[in-house]
Order: C-alpha cells, then sequence, then structure tokens
C-alpha cells in the first residue's frame, strides 16, 4: 500500500470514529434534553399544586452563634417554582432540538441544580429552612466520600484498581474506635490510618507481586473486613462496651476565618478530621501534578513499559502509591467513629466506599474533580437528612436512597464519561 493510500485510509477511520462520537453525543443530548423537560412537567404537575397557599419559604443564612446575624432569604413558593419550571423547559427543549454541543454536561448540571432548588423551595414552604446547617452537614457528608476518591486516585494513577476502598474504611472505622476508647482520639486516628495502610499493602502485594486480578482481592478485601469486623463486635465490643466508647473530635472554629458569613461555618469551623481532608486533596493534587514522583506515578499508571525502559520501579512505584492510598481510607474510615458518633456499629460505612469511587469516575481521577463530586453527594446525604426533619411527605426511604440514585446516574454515563489511567487494571510484568 503506498502512502498515500494509507493516509486515505486512515482519514476515512477517522472520519467514520468522528461521526461515531458525534452520534453518541447527539443521543446523550437527547436523553439530557428529554430529562429535563421531566423534570418541569414533575414540577409543574406535582411541585407548583403542593405549595399552594403556603406563600413563602425562608431560607436561614446564618446560624445561630454567628457573630454577624444575616437576614434570612425568603421567596414567593408558587411563583419561584413556576419560573424554575419554566427554566427546566428552556434548557431541556434546547438541549433536545438544538443541543449545547460541548456544554452539555454542564447544562444538565444547571439543571439538577435548579431541580434540586425546586425541591427545597417545596419543602421549606411555610417554614423555615436552615440553608446554611445543611451546607455544613453537606461538607462533613462528602469528608469520606472524597477521602475514599482520594485513596482510589492513588491507587488507579499507578495503574492498580482499588474495589476495596469500602473495607479499609470499615477497617479504619472499628480499629479507631477500639484504640481511641483505649488511648485516645488521636491515637485512634492514627490506628486507623496504619489499618488501612495495611489492607492495602495486601492488595498491593497481590496484584503487584502476585499478579492476581485486582477486582477479586477488592472484593476479597470487602468481605475479610465485613465479616472480620463483624465477628469482633460481637464477641468483643458486644462483651466488653468500654472498648466502644471513644471521645470523637469536636468542630474547631477557625480565628477570623471562621467569623465570615455564610463561608465561615461551612469550611472553618470543622473536625480536624475535615480539615485533614482538605490539607489531603491539595497537597495530592500538588505532589501528582507537580513533582517528580506524580510523574512517575502516572506515568506507570499510563505506560509502565516505558516507564521501566527508562529506569523507573514500576513495582516500588505502584507499592507506595497503593499504600498511600490504604492510609488515606483507614483515615476516613476514623470519621465514621472518632469523628462523628464515637462507637462502632456493623456496617455503619453504608457504601460510602463505592460512592467514593464513582466520586473518582465523575471527577476524572482528579483530586479536585473528585471532591466537587463528592460534595453532590454529600448534598443530597444531607438534604434526606434535612428533609426527614421537615416531616415532608416523601417516604424516607426514598430519601434515603437519593446519594445511591445520584450513584447511579453518574457511573451510567449520564453526565459524561471520564477516561480512566490507559494501564488502570493491567498487571505488569519486567520483560
Amino acid at each position: 500500500m503506498s502512502g498515500s493510500a494509507a493516509a486515505r485510509e486512515a482519514y476515512v477511520v477517522g472520519e467514520r470514529r468522528t461521526r461515531l462520537l458525534t452520534r453518541s453525543q447527539v443521543l446523550r443530548s437527547r436523553i439530557s434534553g428529554i430529562v429535563m423537560l421531566a423534570l418541569a412537567v414533575v414540577t409543574m404537575l406535582v411541585f407548583v399544586p403542593g405549595v399552594a397557599g403556603t406563600g413563602t419559604a425562608t431560607f436561614g443564612l446564618s446560624a445561630a452563634d454567628e457573630r454577624i446575624q444575616l437576614a434570612p432569604l425568603s421567596v414567593p413558593t408558587t411563583g419561584s417554582l413556576w419560573v424554575l419550571a419554566a427554566v427546566l423547559a428552556f434548557l431541556g427543549a434546547t438541549q433536545l432540538f438544538r443541543g449545547f454541543q460541548r456544554r452539555s454536561t454542564l447544562i444538565l448540571g444547571i439543571a439538577f441544580a435548579v431541580f434540586v432548588a425546586v425541591i427545597m423551595i417545596w419543602a421549606a414552604a411555610g417554614k423555615e429552612f436552615s440553608l446554611i446547617s445543611m451546607l455544613e452537614a453537606t461538607v462533613a457528608s462528602a469528608t469520606p466520600i472524597a477521602l475514599g476518591a482520594l485513596s482510589g486516585i492513588l491507587c488507579e494513577r499507578s495503574g492498580v484498581v482499588n474495589i476495596g476502598i469500602e473495607g479499609m474504611l470499615l477497617g479504619g472505622a472499628f480499629s479507631g474506635v477500639v484504640l481511641g476508647s483505649l488511648f485516645g482520639g488521636w491515637i485512634g486516628l492514627l490506628a486507623a490510618t496504619l489499618t488501612g495502610g495495611v489492607l492495602a499493602l495486601l492488595l498491593a502485594v497481590l496484584a503487584v507481586r502476585f499478579r492476581v486480578d485486582q477486582i477479586i482481592i477488592g472484593v476479597v478485601i470487602n468481605i475479610l473486613v465485613l465479616g472480620l469486623t463483624s465477628f469482633l463486635t460481637a464477641q468483643v465490643l458486644v462483651k466488653r462496651p468500654e472498648l466502644n466508647d471513644a471521645p470523637i473530635f469536636r468542630p474547631v472554629k477557625i480565628p477570623v476565618l471562621g467569623d465570615i458569613p455564610i463561608v465561615g461555618p461551612i469550611f472553618f469551623e470543622q473536625t480536624v478530621i475535615v480539615y485533614g481532608m482538605f490539607l489531603l486533596i491539595a497537597s495530592v493534587t500538588f505532589l501528582l501534578f507537580r513533582t517528580r514522583w506524580g510523574l512517575r506515578t502516572r506515568s506507570v499508571g499510563e505506560n509502565p513499559k516505558a516507564a521501566d525502559t527508562l529506569g523507573i520501579s514500576v513495582a516500588r512505584v505502584r507499592y507506595l502509591a497503593v499504600v498511600y492510598g490504604g492510609m488515606v481510607g483507614g483515615f476516613a474510615g476514623a470519621w465514621f467513629t472518632i469523628g462523628t458518633v464515637g462507637r462502632f456499629d456493623e456496617g455503619m460505612t453504608g457504601g460510602r466506599g463505592f460512592i467514593g469511587l464513582a466520586a473518582m469516575i465523575f471527577g476524572a481521577w482528579n483530586p479536585i474533580g473528585a471532591f466537587g463530586a463528592a460534595l453532590v453527594f454529600g448534598f443530597f446525604d444531607s438534604l434526606q437528612q434535612k428533609f426527614a426533619i421537615l416531616a415532608t411527605p416523601i417516604p424516607s426511604e426514598f430519601l434515603s436512597m437519593a446519594p445511591y440514585l445520584v450513584t447511579i446516574i453518574v457511573v451510567a454515563g449520564l453526565v459524561g464519561r471520564s477516561r480512566p489511567p490507559a494501564a488502570d487494571g493491567q498487571p505488569y510484568t519486567k520483560e
């Protein structure tokens, strides 16, 4: 085949791929447009009649103990819902018949935000809704999810799939409460972190040294930790309740920053575990994208053979990244016990490790993006708690499903697809 013929064939193949990609984008655009129109119809037929005669919805913008008090925000319920329904209808019709091209994911996110506003106005109709306390709870609820996503990012950026995040969270929660009960919260936090590192070392040895299927290893770790913690809870903690009564970390208000209206209570009046999450997200982002270690880790996750030819030890890089990720997962597990309630209950992580994996995918394997995705999941988690307090007619079981429904939507690719590291999940054998 001549050079010109090969070039023409490559051009034709490229055109076909572009056409297929365009068709896929058009299909996703049509589906998202239909979803937005459906949300508009639900708003008009369900939520607008539900607020008839309620007057206004009031949203508190200040915590009770804040030095600077802001006036509550009051909005007319019926008029606001009609306006929001019109916005949803406009976005849906435009997306369905014209499309926003590359901005379709952003538009879908805006539409979901508008619909969340609809639900909040409907729930607060004729009542007062503390927006600040809910957003503060959002950051707290997002903490284990963001740390779980960060654990997955560290592992998968090096090419090792970590399905065992849930087990690392659960193991960290258990060891944190036991050692915390005996020696105090800081020792419990250290024990939780080390527990996650030990479980990750097991993952690294089996995945890197013995090249066992990484998905199977993660599932085994989850089942192992779930069974072990359940057994120890029944045999040890039930008989010795003093081992299941750890001191918890109280919120610490940062001077000056904590007094900033709205932002202060949300970000600067949290526990040390939440502050640790902020520090880890910033440091891991810097280390992955601004240091030699991060460049080597990413190169091993993308092309381990090329990295090996440059003298990089693929096994060593993967061992370190996986253990670091496991320690972050164990640190996240401490949030469930010494970060909140001070006691351990069987299966108390409630699938947050798997939601963390969804946040990692949603955030495109980037710590900042994963944190943003974790805030979305944390928001729906805190939203269902707030709605339960407001005694909305939505069944509590359905409200509890909200974070997991969002996870399914994200993983299904409705909000777009992300490309994982090229060598993710692929064992490497040195030639």
